[in-house]
């Protein structure tokens, strides 16, 4: 199993709004170049929210179809593979406010259930997945400040 984590603060903003722009699956694939396509089936306030979603990972696609479980007066988001390409995803959005800024806490975790290739597979979905998040809130934010060691790279060079 490979943990996942990506830390933010946005500046200057209330956990409402961040909480509401984050939330909106739809709206990744323009801000985020690993982001091929997303499919919201339902969202919140459905109890029954679901989306699926499709990343360029190495030379083609990583597919799954996740329940998300909205919870807006904690601040968080959950969400859990229901189906696709990996053996487990589950994860969690976690958005509080700290005066008058947000933190902003993304955390993952995923297997493949493929123990001979997980050195070579688990790194490259890490860092797809953790790249995907941070260009995400630097699109709806600009002004976001990302912790974690994750450093977003160009466009041009994403199908890797």
């Amino acid at each position: 199993m490979r943990h996942v984590e990506l830390d933010a603060l946005i500046p200057a903003e209330q956990a409402d709004t961040v909480y509401d722009s984050v939330r909106r699956w739809e709206r990744y694939p323009d801000l985020a170049p690993h982001v091929n396509a997303t499919t919201v089936h339902a969202t919140y306030p459905d109890e029954n929210a679901s989306s699926s979603w499709e990343l360029h990972f190495r030379s083609g696609l990583l597919r799954w179809t996740e329940s998300d479980v909205f919870v807006p007066e904690r601040g968080e988001i959950r969400f859990e593979q229901t189906d696709g390409d990996f053996d487990s995803f589950t994860g969690t959005w976690t958005l509080v406010q700290q005066g008058a800024d947000v933190s902003v806490r993304f955390a993952a975790d995923f297997d493949f259930g493929i123990p001979s290739l997980e050195g070579i597979l688990d790194p490259i979905a890490e860092r797809v997945i953790k790249e995907t998040v941070a260009w995400a809130l630097a699109g709806l934010f600009p002004a976001v400040r990302l912790s974690g060691g994750v450093e977003l790279i160009t466009p041009a060079a994403v199908g890797s």
